[in-house]
């Protein structure tokens, strides 16, 4: 066994020194990655990832919203179970309706 150094990355998760000796995990290559994936590179930051009188239900229709639904929350929940847990009653709301997405559920994901 070699030492190679100070680890920077562990499974995509990168670990930032701080100035007092405390390690923090961060995962902003990822969520980078997230937003040039589902176009969303040029947003703008929001202070809830929810709108909480967003009220969305399920649907019965046939067709399916032609988005990458079921990819986007996907995505949003491994950063959530990683890093991030105060994204996880907005995951945890718009992964309710991974069986039959319309375009109100992708709007939710996707504002704007």
């Amino acid at each position: 066994m070699t030492d190679s150094g100070k680890c920077a990355f562990v499974l995509g998760i990168e670990l930032v020194d701080g100035p007092d000796g405390s390690v923090t995990m961060c995962q902003r290559r990822y969520v980078d990655d997230i937003l040039k994936r589902f176009a969303m590179d040029e947003c703008k930051a929001v202070v809830s990832p929810v709108d909480m009188s967003t009220r969305l239900v399920p649907s019965d229709a046939a067709t399916k919203v032609n988005a990458p639904f079921r990819e986007a929350v996907g995505a949003l929940m491994h950063l959530m179970t990683a890093t991030r847990p105060d994204i996880a009653y907005a995951v945890g709301y718009v992964s309710r309706f991974m069986e039959n997405p319309q375009e109100e559920h992708w709007v939710a994901v996707k504002p704007g």
